[in-house]
Parts: structure tokens; sequence; C-alpha cells
């Protein structure tokens, strides 16, 4: 049996409507998501009830403000502070408000972009005391989704 599970497309407009009537028929918030495409970041919302799944998905812009939905669901704050971290995706109204705080991350907004990154690979050093140099090694991170 293939459970449906299914995905409606929702606005900066009528997102909170949509999470509300959610809240009003006894869904859970399951997780909310994000992912960085070439052209915007994808955010998906997912409720569950009787073991069945719903899923919103918001498609923005990067200068594109999102309501909060912590209002509705009070749990949700922390998938947006984590958004707002990690994506610099800009939340409007979250409940409880990290300011840019709820992560420690080397770098603001990492997964923002996908660009070419230096890694740094560790070596051990060798009883023998042979000379290592650490190795540098480019790394290209893509973004890949599979659309079955």
């Amino acid at each position: 049996m293939i459970e449906e599970q299914p995905l409606i497309l929702v606005t900066v407009a009528n997102l909170l409507d949509e999470a509300k009537k959610y809240f009003e028929g006894n869904y859970r918030l399951i997780q909310i998501g994000c992912t960085k495409t070439s052209e915007v970041f994808e955010i998906n919302y997912s409720f569950s009830k009787d073991m069945s799944f719903v899923n919103l998905r918001l498609n923005i812009k990067d200068c594109l403000e999102v309501p909060s939905i912590s209002g509705i669901y009070l749990c949700a704050f922390i998938y947006e502070n984590e958004l707002a971290d990690l994506y610099g995706v800009k939340i409007k109204g979250i409940a409880i408000d990290y300011q840019g705080k709820f992560y420690r991350t080397v770098e603001k907004n990492a997964f923002a972009t996908c660009p070419i990154k230096e890694v740094k690979v560790a070596t051990m050093q060798v009883k023998a005391e042979v000379p290592v140099a650490p190795v540098v090694a480019k790394v290209e991170i893509k973004a890949e989704r599979n659309n079955k």
C-alpha cells in the first residue's frame, strides 16, 4: 500500500491560514525543513494526524520575509530560528527569537549558498616521524533533488 502524502503549494500570504487549518484539525507539526536551490529557498512544513502526513511547500526569493507560524505551533520557533541562522531566511514574529544566535557556527548562514570550499583534511603523526604535509582539497557542494 502506498501512502498518499499531499504536497500543497502555499504563498507567504496564505501560509498562516493554511497552518491554522491543520492546527484546528488537530494535526501535529512534524518538521520544517529548508533547501536552497539556485533560485529560491524551498521551505517544507510537515504535519501529521492519525499516521497520515500532509506537507506545505513555500518557495521564496532571498529577500522575502516569511511570517512565523510559532503563534500557531509554539514548537515552530526551534525550526524557524534554525532557518534564520543556517539559511538566512528572514522570519517575522518568532515567539522565541534568538536573533541569529540559536546556533554557534563558524560561517553565518552556512547553508544559504553552495559555494566551492577548501577543506583541510586532518593528518596523523606517524611513529617513524615521517613528515606529513596537510592535505587541502577543493570540494564542490551541490544540492540535488530527486523529482520522482
